[in-house]
């Protein structure tokens, strides 16, 4: 099963990148546009086609490597059916009755075909609902979780980030639970979602849509329920509303603050969270991560919490749900359209860059040299890799060689194929290594440290006006630096904590140079193409 988690998150990350230039290519011949309006938080027509890529990365990446039972296949139905109604919504603007309609149509299939429901309800572990009281109530979760990830989607990368934090406690807690089918199906979300939220952290070059947001919700709601399933796990119910967190909670204010004022509860308006944090003085960026630690605290209850009483899941939740909502007792101020800094803008349009310190000169030249030298020497890591694995590098190859030859497309191709390729070679260094003991590690440890430091000086002493930290990487950087702490976390046999580490600093640097460099595309292109030739030497031939 480990090898069918990796190939899984690999594989949808894959499609994913590869699916978003081709969808956002033909967005305007198809109308798929989102434009600005009042509640907007953007200044331009940008594509709305980011869901349609990682929703279907997702389902491809199940269909492939999950065990095709009828609790996958149906789940999958249901995926699909919300993936339907939000294309269709995207494109000519459901009412709300019809929205709904979808909704409950894809929640209805997961119940009735995949058998998910909510068996239990806190205080009462030992009581199985009948029927008629648990499907209700099922359908009733599902639709309230949908819409309160649908209506989260209002800053760049938010809905996003938010739903990979609570994917990955899922697939943790489920992991902690012995339940590799669930970890199997929140890895391959997770592995779409993080291929979209490159494109999609601020200044956003592309949104979900409705059609992600609606397929995250849904998704995320299914989810919780499998996992606080009695008949599957031990875990109480309430594990549940720490994991949809702050999407959940936001909603309950924003609706109660309109019916206390007396208008629909289904009417949009500004006083969402991410409204209320930009009225009181916060950038964009700032928004986002403050939402993100606060969203990262409740599911880190989750896991904290996980095996005490329901009084006390109760309590702790309580608690953090009155310093969220206390939020709507002040009327916001009014809000200041946000939109992308002129000159961020320029930054990323020009290809020269100032360094200021020698220090930060002399770090970033011997980042130029270290990185293709630790990625070329790192093929000689696996002894051998799996063939299907070989497919996939041999497609990215042919991607890479033919972006690098024909011009075009060749930055988000040569960052995919660094991406994967790296990746593999460090996952299947660590399980097939072709040498054992320190012959090989130690030396590739030794450079890694090497890159590490080169990564931080960088950052710190090149004053990087091109490549500026996104809430994104703040996120990436604080989710490899709790996994070390998180105890028995492998992949197969492989512990994640390191591997997460070396990629964390890999991907870094892979940006910086390509931020900064407008060379080092050409120059990372080849260096990947030998990563992926090798893999599929190593999986073919070796």
């Amino acid at each position: 099963m480990g090898t069918a988690v990796f190939l899984s998150f690999m594989g949808s990350l894959i499609i994913c990148m590869a699916l978003i230039p081709a969808l956002t290519a033909s967005a305007w011949r198809f109308q798929f546009i989102d434009v600005p309006r009042e509640r907007r938080m953007h200044a331009a027509p940008i594509a709305k086609v980011g869901g349609i890529a990682f929703a279907v990365a997702t389902i491809a990446a199940v269909l492939v490597w999950a065990p095709k039972d009828q609790l996958v296949l149906a789940s999958l139905l249901g995926g699909g059916i919300i993936l339907l109604f939000g294309v269709w919504d995207d494109r000519v603007g459901l009412n709300y009755r019809m929205k709904f309609g979808g909704q409950a149509l894809a929640a209805a299939t997961v119940i009735w075909f995949a058998g998910v429901r909510l068996s239990t309800i806190p205080f009462m572990d030992d009581v199985l609902l009948p029927g008629w009281v648990a499907v209700p109530l099922t359908l009733l979760v599902i639709l309230g979780v949908t819409n309160a990830v649908n209506l989260a989607d209002g800053l760049d990368g938010l809905a996003g980030g938010l739903s990979l934090m609570s994917f990955a406690g899922i697939a943790y807690l489920a992991y902690q639970a012995n339940e590799p089918l669930l970890v199997l199906l929140m890895v391959s979300v997770l592995g779409g979602l993080l291929g979209f939220l490159r494109f999609n952290t601020y200044p956003a070059r592309i949104f979900m849509g409705d059609a992600g947001s609606q397929f995250l919700g849904h998704y995320l709601a299914v989810a919780a329920i499998l996992l606080t399933d009695s008949t599957r796990t031990v875990y109480s119910p309430l594990l549940a509303l720490f994991i949809w967190g702050v999407p959940l909670l936001d909603t309950v204010g924003v609706m109660g603050q309109r019916l206390l004022e007396g208008r629909s509860p289904f009417v949009g308006d500004r006083n969402h969270i991410h409204h209320k944090l930009l009225a009181r003085g916060l950038t964009h960026g700032q928004a986002v991560t403050a939402i993100y630690l606060v969203h990262g605290v409740m599911v880190s209850c989750a896991y904290v919490l996980r095996w005490q009483s329901d009084v006390v899941l109760l309590g702790v939740y309580l608690l953090c749900a009155a310093a969220i909502l206390s939020m709507f007792i002040r009327k916001p101020d009014q809000v200041v359209p946000v939109t992308a800094p002129a000159e961020r803008v320029r930054s990323m349009q020009t290809g020269s860059r100032s360094l200021q310190l020698p220090i930060g000169v002399w770090a970033l030249t011997a980042l130029r040299v270290a990185v293709p030298a630790y990625l070329i020497l790192s093929v000689a890591m696996p002894k051998a890799i799996p063939w299907d694995a070989g497919f996939v590098a041999a497609g990215l190859l042919a991607a890479v060689v033919g972006a690098m030859v024909a011009g075009r497309g060749t930055v988000w191709v040569v960052r995919a194929g660094l991406y994967v390729g790296s990746t593999c070679l460090m996952y299947y260094g660590e399980v097939s290594p072709r040498l054992s003991g320190t012959d090989m590690m130690a030396p590739l440890n030794i450079g890694f440290i090497l890159l590490a430091g080169l990564v931080v000086l960088t950052i710190r002493f090149a004053h990087a006006d091109r490549f500026q930290t996104t809430p994104l990487d703040y996120l990436i950087v604080a989710l490899a630096l709790v996994m070390p702490f998180l105890p028995d976390m492998t992949v197969g046999e492989v512990p994640v904590s390191f591997l997460a580490a070396r990629l964390v600093v890999l991907f870094f640097s892979f940006e910086l140079l390509l931020h900064i460099y407008a060379s080092a595309a050409s120059r990372l292109g080849w260096v990947s193409a030998w990563m992926l030739g090798g893999l599929v030497w190593l999986a073919w031939w070796s």
